[in-house]
């Protein structure tokens, strides 16, 4: 399982800053044309990336690529591509008019951004802080003992993310979250919604639950018709989910599956680490990593409920709505460390489990009380209406004309 941690990260963007300088002053001399767009996303073809590609296709666009499992995605999607960290793929970012990233700068070719018309898209409503507010995004590993590292590298961080000119917000309380994130002026967090959602609030709620059930039964053969849930625990800086299964919580939760006709889902951040493997062979529980599928956010319409800590997953989980169970046994250290934007029961309310016990115990509940399951899916819908202030299916169709606007000759079309 691939791990990554802020430290190790920012110990090689120091390391890059060579790379950084050289590519700042080509750019300044390279010419873009302004109808051209390059699209990265660090999950692959997928998010909201993906969702803004096929809102508005370019004549003159391209898919940035780092693995050949991405190239052939693509492919597939008759996507055009070009390797991220070729020369190629740096003078494609370097004369594209547009560029758009859902998780930061090396999505494309890092050092081919500046003076772009730079759009973020983000992969998530922010509950855990992020950027400029989480101490954790200026951890300098190894480089710990440097004088006045840190202000260093939270005066680098401001300066780099200062080059985006379009991050669209879900709604105003979301908007103020990634403004101070990022650092960023209101004007260039314009509320559009996240282009990453469109699939879960456009079309009919029964056939989006059907067309993801049949996409799960093809990721995880041999479901069949159990209820399924679905465990998704959030990155945690490079630190294993302390939340992990000991033999005990297993013994409860195959019993608890068993009593339902249920299967566990585990979904683990793909930079995350943790061993998720039941003691005992089971068809109850299985895997559905990044490997199998690169973005989770379609098939939460065909789940029954939703396991989480921190993840975003719980603001996307409201569209549907979707019953969600918050598993978080660190909150008061997590709230120290990382902190959240407003409180924690703000959004996982009064019963948040903090063991595996107490969890199975909920959702024991929640799978054998239509009732209960109904009071969470209320839930979850309110939750979705405070952060979500467009749930029309029309999010990434906004951001394009956002975007044809700003810059008139990224509208081309073949």
């Amino acid at each position: 399982m691939a791990s990554f941690s802020f430290g190790a990260g920012n110990v090689r963007k120091v390391l890059r800053i060579p790379a950084y300088l050289a590519g700042r002053v080509a750019t300044l001399v390279i010419p873009r044309r302004r109808g051209d767009w390059v699209f990265g996303c660090a999950a692959g073809i997928t998010d909201g990336a993906l969702a803004l590609w096929q809102a508005g296709p370019r004549r003159r666009a391209v898919w940035l690529v780092s693995s050949d499992e991405q190239a052939a995605d693509a492919e597939r999607r008759g996507i055009p591509t070009v390797r991220r960290d070729s020369l190629r793929g740096f003078w494609r970012t370097a004369r594209a008019g547009v560029v758009v990233v859902t998780h930061g700068f090396g999505d494309v070719n890092r050092y081919g951004v500046g003076g772009a018309f730079l759009v973020q898209l983000w992969h998530g409503i922010p509950l855990k802080r992020i950027g400029l507010d989480a101490p954790v995004t200026t951890d300098p590993g190894r480089l710990v003992r440097v004088p006045g590292i840190r202000r260093l590298l939270a005066w680098a961080y401001r300066r780099t993310q200062g080059q985006i000119d379009l991050l669209p917000a879900a709604s105003h309380l979301v908007r103020g979250r990634l403004e101070s994130a990022f650092g960023l002026e209101d004007d260039r967090v314009p509320v559009l919604g996240e282009p990453r959602v469109d699939v879960l609030s456009s079309g009919d709620p029964a056939a989006a639950r059907r067309r993801a059930r049949a996409s799960l039964d093809e990721l995880v053969p041999g479901l069949g018709g159990s209820r399924l849930v679905l465990y998704a625990p959030t990155w945690r800086d490079g630190e294993p989910d302390p939340a992990t299964p000991g033999p005990a919580d297993w013994d409860r939760v195959l019993g608890v599956l068993e009593a339902h006709d249920a299967v566990l889902l585990i979904r683990s951040h793909p930079l995350g680490g943790g061993d998720y493997t039941p003691p005992r062979p089971t068809s109850r529980v299985r895997m559905l990593g990044s490997a199998a599928v690169a973005d989770v956010t379609p098939l939460l319409a065909g789940v029954d409920a939703l396991v989480t800590d921190y993840s975003s997953l719980a603001y996307d989980a409201g569209l549907v709505p979707l019953p969600t169970l918050f598993l978080a046994p660190d909150v008061e250290s997590y709230a120290r460390t990382r902190g959240f934007y407003g409180t924690y029961r703000e959004v996982a309310g009064d019963d948040v489990a903090r063991s595996w016990e107490v969890l199975c115990a909920l959702l024991d509940e929640l799978l054998g009380h239509e009732e209960t399951a109904e009071r969470l899916r209320a839930r979850a819908a309110a939750l979705s209406r405070r952060v979500h202030a467009w749930r029309d299916g029309g999010n990434a169709r906004r951001v394009h004309e956002a975007i044809v606007a700003a810059v008139p000759a990224a509208g081309e079309r073949a």
